[in-house]
């Protein structure tokens, strides 16, 4: 390891560190007492680390290409960073109320984070490997975190057995992938598919290595797990599973498909593309009947990331730009929608059901006008940002010539916006019954309002996030020229 390599991964350094350094103090200094402070310490970190990776320009390929430092992964990075700092900082009220806030949670958080944002930078496929389980391992663990509880066990005990298979799965189409191209480096595996032929062996490593990344994002047919995950999980837990994985596995399938196969998008971009039909209808039509909302997100989770693979299917640099600005403004549509559903209580007891929102609105009537503007959004209605996010996968698909992938996906989003628009009823419009209390913190209050007004403003100018992804797809992309 050379000074250059290591320049390239001090972001990483620095959380691992804050880890090792937040797991003694809570150690050493008291379980219960030292619990807030690593929060937000931990919480602290995070947006420290989103700037420096924004700001610095330490850009290039280090550990003998096993790295790769560019605008694409720090647009990935500074997003997922920011999307966990959101989480774990309007989780802090919830988790203490209800006696569930151990130092633990943050810190195996941190370590999830630095997974992801070695996924992300991915530039061979023992690193990739090395990211995904560094990821999982802790994500595992925070799912079952609530020990007293069979859900949350459950929960976590379903993701890790799922998730394992899916990790074997990936490392048997990486093993044929090394096996037909002689080398694990996403530029090595480029030059070898560079005549515009894939070998069928090696087109069955590319279709293992994606059915393995699709289990993360929870594409149809690998989303078997995530109802159950997201419904048995700590709320706090759950949005988390339904922001910072969701992007990096989208930045790192994005960043296999181009930096390994991006001269046969022809051999993949049906692939993806059948994955995004899938999802897309299973997710928004399962979410009809759900009663739970947490399991109804999780079904929304599942629509989404296939609308955002269908910015993948496109197969080029519009439709990346369109990914990563889609994946950004579905992070803050979530923080928004989980920090409203952790503040449904009655008696002092969280509370999940769709049902009690009934003339929610009459009682709290800024809060139901918050999540009025959320559920536009998610159900893609303009003027709502929402609505430009599917606009541009769409547009990219219909510009890459597969405007019958782009016809499919506004019959998904019509049906998908019959229970967003069904909770938006019940707010305003529903049945008398029992009164549903909404005890909500500062930090969680403040990031309702927040997301609220971001979708609001940002359909306007888009805050710079549409130049900053296209700058961050030009990176990935047209680097296939060279």
């Amino acid at each position: 390891m050379t000074q250059a390599d290591f320049a390239l991964i001090l972001p990483e350094v620095a959380l691992s560190v804050l880890a090792l350094a937040l797991l003694m103090l809570g150690a050493y200094g008291g379980k219960d007492k030292m619990a807030r402070p690593v929060l937000w310490l931990t919480v602290a970190g995070f947006v420290l680390t989103a700037a420096w990776v924004g700001m610095r320009d330490a850009t290039g390929t280090g550990f003998g290409q096993m790295l790769i430092v560019d605008t694409f992964a720090r647009f990935a990075k500074v997003t997922l960073l920011l999307g966990a700092a959101a989480v774990l900082a309007m989780s802090a009220d919830y988790m203490d109320r209800r006696g569930l806030l151990r130092f633990e949670y943050p810190i195996l958080m941190i370590l999830s984070v630095v997974g992801m944002m070695v996924m992300v930078s991915a530039g061979n496929l023992l690193s990739l490997y090395m990211g995904l389980e560094l990821q999982s391992l802790a994500l595992y663990v925070m799912a079952a975190i609530r020990r007293d509880s069979a859900r949350s066990s459950e929960a976590g005990l379903k993701y890790f057995v799922l998730g394992s298979l899916s990790s074997g799965i990936l490392l048997y189409g990486a093993s044929l992938v090394y096996g037909f191209t002689g080398t694990a480096d996403f530029g090595g595996i480029l030059d070898a598919v560079r005549g515009g032929e894939l070998s069928l062996g090696l087109l069955f490593g590319l279709v293992f290595l994606l059915v393995g990344m699709a289990f993360k994002v929870s594409a149809v047919p690998f989303h078997m797990w995530t109802p159950d995950v997201y419904e048995g999980s700590p709320t706090p837990v759950t949005a988390f599973f339904a922001t910072a994985p969701k992007v990096a596995a989208m930045a790192l399938i994005a960043r296999v498909m181009f930096a390994a196969f991006g001269h046969v998008p022809g051999d993949w971009s049906q692939i993806v593309a059948a994955l995004a039909v899938m999802s897309m209808f299973l997710g928004s039509v399962a979410a009809i009947g759900q009663k739970d909302m947490k399991r109804l997100m999780a079904y929304s989770s599942i629509a989404h990331m296939g609308f955002a693979l269908v910015g993948l299917a496109a197969g080029n640099q519009a439709g990346v730009a369109a990914m990563l600005l889609y994946m950004a403004i579905y992070s803050v549509m979530n923080v928004g929608t989980f920090a409203f559903i952790m503040s449904m209580e009655r008696d002092g007891k969280p509370v999940t059901d769709i049902a009690s929102l009934n003339l929610f609105a009459q009682a709290q009537p800024i809060k139901a006008l918050v999540v009025l503007v959320l559920m536009f959004s998610l159900a893609g209605v303009p003027p709502m940002l929402g609505f430009f996010a599917k606009y541009g996968v769409l547009a990219a698909a219909v510009d890459a010539g597969m405007g019958w992938l782009a016809i499919l996906g506004v019959i998904a989003s019509v049906i998908g916006a019959y229970y967003y628009l069904r909770i938006v009823y019940l707010m305003y419009f529903g049945a008398a019954g029992q009164v549903l209390n909404s005890r909500t913190g500062v930090v969680q209050y403040g990031l309702m309002i927040a997301s609220a007004v971001v979708i609001v403003l940002g359909a306007v100018t888009m805050l710079g996030v549409d130049n900053a992804a296209a700058a961050a797809a030009q990176s990935l992309v047209g680097a296939l020229g060279n």
